[in-house]
């Protein structure tokens, strides 16, 4: 069987790294899987992932490959920025190329994104042979719905599942969701959420980051020598120990057009977040987008401090208080950022559920969400983007006691391994029919 897996932007990474762990892994199980015990022959599993090129530069793309220990691209198209209407046709016209010429057996899109659209749409549309013949679609992370029209990733979501012969949910809402819309139960698979699956895998991995240090969030480790005699060693041997816990901080992403290309809203949103930024720093790693935004509009620079996180050398320095803009940053300084602050206000999907997943109080600044479950099991709350609801929905978050997460349903790091899994038994349930018929 081929799997054609195709990224665009970095939630895509984070979703898709799984996919490919498992494929691996699968591959692994059957070489070791005595052949007279299979019950049809199947050979394994290959994959070519294709990289849209929707996010594009070193620190929105290139970073995450290498956090993830994700393979280099099969293909990139290069594709870029534009408004929704270029960008979606452009993915849909470079991709079609390369979907004719490898003739995939499934084509994987994961989330919401523009490219998850464009090439869910073309292979719908192709034609390998005079019978129609194409490739099987599986939307992962399908029937998420925020019922928000206004928001393009809603159009997207609705789009691609309607065009999906394999949905992927995550959550329970998104069967019922899927349900309501007329799909075929066969069609959806309950699997759990590969972005989980990341963050278990990486969670680890992410605590050696130096982000807190470069930040000035916490002190250098200190070398202390330990006695053979204490250590029972044959010598002794360099410790590392913190001399104090990192400094209280919280952590904020917006990159939403409908929050950050209006004056208003992401006046409201800054105001509410002055008395949190007035007791610790915010660290605010800035989507280019943003940026733009921030500096045109020229608002609150006087709770705004700019950082430069170009190299690995510490900041001279972090004020006590205020906003702390800094470029992107790759996935596992972000996680461990993410891991280690007080609370985390956002209008990302992932990012709520990457908190509750972490056990980090949450505040999203949107009006709605697509991902219930991170409120009614999670640390998640909706604020809305007016500056009192903000400001309340922070105070009642950090008074909040978090005990250990009870993370939803099939949350626990195996959601890849579902989706390789049942994507093998289809392939195998299809070489049967083909074996039976050509008995006949």
């Amino acid at each position: 069987m081929n799997i054609l897996i195709v990224v665009g932007a970095r939630p895509n990474f984070m979703k898709a790294a799984p996919l490919i762990a498992a494929i691996k892994q699968h591959n692994q199980r059957q070489s070791n899987f005595p052949a007279e015990r299979q019950p049809w022959p199947l050979e394994p599993v290959q994959h070519l992932l294709v990289h849209t090129g929707q996010h594009y530069d070193e620190r929105m793309s290139d970073a995450f490959f290498r956090d993830l220990d994700l393979p280099a691209p099969d293909v990139h198209l290069e594709v870029g920025s534009g408004s929704h209407a270029v960008q979606t046709a452009e993915v849909m016209r470079k991709f079609e190329p390369v979907l004719l010429a490898e003739k995939p057996d499934v084509v994987v899109v994961v989330g919401d994104v523009n490219s998850t659209v464009a090439c869910a749409l073309v292979t719908s549309k192709v034609a390998f042979d005079s019978a129609g013949t194409r490739p099987l679609i599986a939307h992962v992370e399908a029937g998420l719905r925020s019922f928000d029209r206004s928001m393009p990733e809603e159009v997207n979501r609705l789009v691609t599942d309607q065009v999906s012969d394999l949905l992927f949910v995550t959550e329970e809402s998104a069967i019922q969701n899927l349900r309501d819309e007329g799909v075929p139960p066969h069609k959806i698979h309950f699997v759990g959420n590969t972005m989980i699956d990341s963050v278990l895998a990486f969670r680890q991995k992410a605590e050696g980051s130096t982000i807190l240090r470069r930040l000035r969030l916490a002190p250098e480790p200190s070398i202390t020598l330990l006695g053979a005699e204490e250590e029972g060693a044959a010598s002794a041997a360099p410790v590392r120990n913190l001399a104090r816990p990192h400094r209280p901080y919280g952590l904020l992403t917006l990159h939403r057009p409908s929050n950050v290309d209006n004056q208003s809203t992401i006046g409201e949103i800054m105001e509410g977040l002055e008395e949190l930024a007035s007791t610790q720093p915010i660290i605010f790693p800035v989507h280019p987008r943003t940026r733009q935004r921030l500096e045109g509009f020229g608002a609150f620079h006087s709770m705004i401090h700019r950082q430069s996180l170009a190299s690995d050398a510490p900041l001279p320095s972090m004020p006590q208080s205020g906003m702390v803009l800094t470029e992107p940053l790759g996935y596992l300084d972000f996680l461990n950022l993410m891991r280690n602050a007080r609370i985390v206000v956002t209008d990302s999907g992932g990012v709520q559920e990457e908190t509750t997943c972490l056990g980090v109080p949450c505040v999203t600044v949107r009006n709605n969400t697509e991902r219930p479950v991170t409120i009614e099991k999670g640390t998640n709350l909706l604020a809305g983007t007016r500056s009192e609801r903000i400001r309340n929905a922070i105070r009642q978050q950090l008074a909040r006691k978090f005990g250990a997460t009870r993370l939803p349903e099939k949350w626990d790091g195996q959601a890849a391994s579902r989706i390789v899994a049942t994507l093998v038994q289809l392939q195998g349930q299809t070489e049967e029919r083909l074996a039976a018929r050509a008995a006949v």
